[in-house]
C-alpha cells in the first residue's frame, strides 16, 4: 500500500482528475442477491466530496444497465453513471439500438430464457442492449453446464459480443469496452490524470487504457495490468478517503 499511497498523493495534485470506478466488488462487497447491493456508506461519502471540489469528475463504469447501477448505488449528477460496459451513457440516454439489433436482442432473450429456464441458481439480467446470465448462486456444475451452453449457442450468433465475468457471462447485440468508454470519459472530461479501480476480467480494457501518470487498482486475486492492487472494498475507501483529504488541501 505505501507505493499506492504515493501513487495517490501524486495523482491528487493534478488539474483535472477524473475518478472512475468499478460499482461491485469496488465501491460495493459482492452478494448473492444483485439487486442488495451497497456501497460502502464511507466509500459513498468520499466520492461526493470528491466530486464536490474544483477539478474533479467522478463517474461509476459499471456492467450493469445505468437504470439499475442508478438503483442499487443511490448516485446521480454530478456523479456519472456509464452502464453495459460503456454501452449506456448518462448523457446519450439509453443505447439506442437500429432494428436489426433491437431483433437481435428479442431472439437472444427468448432463446436465453429457453436454454436456461429452470436452472438452479441461474438468472438473466435483462439490459437496454443485451442480457446477462448469472451463474453466482448455481452449484458449479450447473453453472458450468450453463455457461458452456450459451457459449455454443447464442454466444456464438453473429452480432453477439460476450464479455465473461466472475460467474457471469454478458450477450449484447452492441459493442461493450470500459476501455473504450474510459476514453470517451478522459476526453469529454478533458481531465490530466484518471484513477480507475476494478476487480473483474471486464475492467482489464479499462486499465490497459491508461497512461502514465494514472492509477489503476485492482481489487481482489487474478492476473490484471493495473500497477497496484488493494484486498477488498475497503481498501478503496481508504484510497479515496485519502484522495479526498490531498485534493481538498489542494483546493
Amino acid at each position: 500500500m505505501t507505493d499506492l499511497r504515493a501513487a495517490v498523493q501524486a495523482l491528487a495534485h493534478a488539474p483535472r482528475l477524473l475518478v472512475a470506478l468499478d460499482f461491485d466488488g469496488v465501491l460495493a462487497p459482492i452478494v448473492s442477491v444483485p439487486s442488495d447491493a451497497r456501497p460502502l456508506p464511507e466509500s459513498a461519502a468520499a466520492l461526493e466530496e470528491l466530486v464536490g471540489l474544483p477539478g474533479t469528475a467522478v463517474a461509476l463504469l459499471s456492467g450493469r444497465g445505468r437504470a439499475d447501477l442508478a438503483a442499487v448505488s443511490g448516485f446521480g449528477s454530478p456523479i456519472r453513471l456509464i452502464g453495459s460496459h460503456g454501452s449506456e451513457f448518462d448523457d446519450d440516454g439509453a443505447s439506442l439500438l437500429d432494428d436489426e439489433q433491437r431483433a437481435r436482442l428479442d431472439r437472444l432473450a427468448a432463446e436465453l430464457r429457453e436454454l436456461v429456464g429452470g436452472e438452479q441458481g441461474v438468472t438473466l439480467e435483462t439490459k437496454p442492449a443485451g442480457v446477462a446470465v448469472h451463474v453466482r448462486n448455481a452449484p458449479p456444475e450447473v453453472g458450468t453446464r450453463v455457461l458452456d451452453a450459451v457459449r455454443a449457442g447464442p454466444a456464438a450468433w453473429d452480432g453477439i459480443e460476450a464479455t465473461p465475468g466472475k460467474a457471469v457471462l454478458d450477450l449484447s447485440v452492441a459493442r461493450m469496452d470500459k476501455g473504450a468508454a474510459l476514453d470517451l470519459l478522459r476526453e469529454r472530461e478533458a481531465a490530466d490524470a484518471v484513477l480507475f479501480a476494478g476487480d473483474d476480467v471486464t475492467d482489464e480494457t479499462a486499465f490497459a487504457r491508461l497512461r502514465p501518470g494514472d492509477v489503476g487498482v485492482k481489487v481482489g486475486p487474478g492476473d490484471t495490468a493495473a500497477q497496484h492492487r488493494v484486498d477488498a472494498p475497503p481498501d478503496i475507501t481508504t484510497l479515496l478517503q485519502q484522495l479526498v483529504e490531498t485534493r481538498r488541501r489542494r483546493a
